[in-house]
């Protein structure tokens, strides 16, 4: 029987946690920190934050733990898989040069132009002088992206040259995201349906997941603020069979033949998110994670067992295995703190069905038990509501079904998730 240890304390890490608790060889699960709602599935240890690598490693050696899954990005690019691969536990993710796919803007766009990944036409910028001169001669909108990670909010989309100026000054002078923004890339606009394509690599073979769609901005029909992620469908009418060929032709087995030539093979999830344009698939970002929301829509639909998919990734056998999928579709409808992704408050009180229908899973991820075992809100996604049915229509309506069997104060949430994805199918 094996301990398996999941670092990281949200909506995704509950997804994976549940989905290695299939596997009747593991017996416990400890998640650092973990949540109020993963505690049910694993024992949370809310002492160890996800960046403590320390304490993280000493956590390890001291519970015998014999498979670790490092899933946020922070601790990636911070070499919690390096820490823990001297300490001889064997786990899934990146090393921390690898994980600079994510951690750095510069590095990645630079990493596609060296080795003819198509991607938008970008430059790089050390100087807020020299970038606003050249936005001057540039043509809107356009892209500006702090070089490091940044929660996911490090990217803005200015309309024109007075916005564009206020986002070089927010992010390069004012350090909205702290030494994040020291470099900035600014890149051409580029337009057409977008997907997440997640993938787990052994840094040769490549295995990717069924396809997605995001839906970042706060407002029912893509308005408002960009947030982590307001809901989620997969698979993505957009991404089709020979799209999907042309992106592994293209951009899949190339990035991995790039990192392997950086001296810096990527081993785990290796996130794409591209963009169906014109002139063909184009990257907009890599991460070196999975994605989340995506993964409370991926990982239900996976149908291999996962553990044995992450060993084979350690192992470098993932050539050997076949990785299959359920038929069918999923949904996530994010149940958000009000305010969200601005000011919210906490500690609201959580109401929960009694049962779910069975193909319908809560997912938390930003929720706390109080001492008398409440409950409570504590971020502002607070939960995951994610259903697998036969088709799209069917998985929309049971999620947001069960959505309303939730109640807490001030419960906030998009009632439009999948329309584009519908209207897609139907197109």
């Amino acid at each position: 029987m094996m301990n398996l240890l999941v670092v990281g304390g949200g909506g995704r890490e509950h997804t994976i946690i549940k989905k290695l608790r299939e596997n009747p060889g593991v017996e416990t699960i400890y998640a650092l920190p973990g949540n109020g709602g993963i505690a049910a599935d694993a024992v949370c240890v809310p002492e160890i934050g996800a960046k403590e690598i320390d304490k993280i490693v000493d956590f390890a050696k001291s519970h015998a733990i014999d498979f670790a899954v490092v899933a946020p990005d922070d601790p990636l690019a911070l070499g919690c898989v390096d820490r823990l691969h001297e300490a001889g536990i064997p786990c899934f993710g990146p090393d921390a040069k690898a994980a600079r796919i994510e951690a750095s803007k510069v590095f990645s766009k630079n990493l596609m132009k060296q080795y003819g990944i198509p991607t938008a036409r970008y430059e790089v910028f050390d100087d807020p002088v020299k970038a606003l001169a050249y936005l001057k001669t540039a043509s809107f909108p356009i892209v500006v992206k702090a070089d490091g990670l940044a929660l996911g909010k490090g990217v803005l989309i200015p309309q024109n040259l007075r916005e564009a100026e206020a986002a070089v000054k927010s992010i390069m002078e004012d350090k909205a995201f702290g030494d994040s923004g020291n470099e900035i890339v600014i890149e051409e606009f580029l337009t057409g349906p977008e997907v997440s394509v997640l993938a787990f690599t052994d840094g040769t073979a490549i295995a990717p997941m069924v396809s997605s769609m995001d839906h970042k901005r706060a407002g029912d029909g893509d308005t408002g603020l960009n947030t982590g992620g307001m809901g989620t469908v997969a698979p993505n009418p957009c991404y089709t069979p020979e799209i999907a060929r042309v992106c592994m032709e293209t951009i899949f087995l190339p990035t991995l033949a790039a990192m392997r030539a950086e001296g810096c093979p990527f081993k785990g999830c290796l996130y794409f998110g591209l963009m169906l344009t014109p002139d063909g698939p184009k990257v907009i970002e890599y991460n070196c994670r999975f994605g989340d929301p995506e993964t409370q829509v991926v990982l239900p639909l996976l149908k291999t067992d996962l553990l044995t998919v992450m060993q084979a990734v350690e192992q470098e056998t993932l050539g050997a295995l076949d990785v299959a999928w359920h038929s069918g579709a999923a949904a996530c409808v994010i149940l958000a703190s009000g305010g969200y992704p601005e000011h919210y408050e906490k500690g609201k009180v959580l109401t929960l069905p009694a049962s779910t229908p069975e193909n319908v899973t809560l997912y938390h991820a930003g929720d706390k038990l109080t001492e008398d075992g409440h409950l409570v809100t504590s971020g502002g996604r607070v939960l995951g509501v994610t259903a697998v049915a036969p088709t799209l229509q069917e998985a929309l309506k049971d999620a947001y079904q069960a959505a309303d069997t939730v109640a807490f104060e001030g419960k906030y949430l998009r009632t439009d998730i999948g329309k584009r994805a519908l209207a897609a199918l139907e197109g």
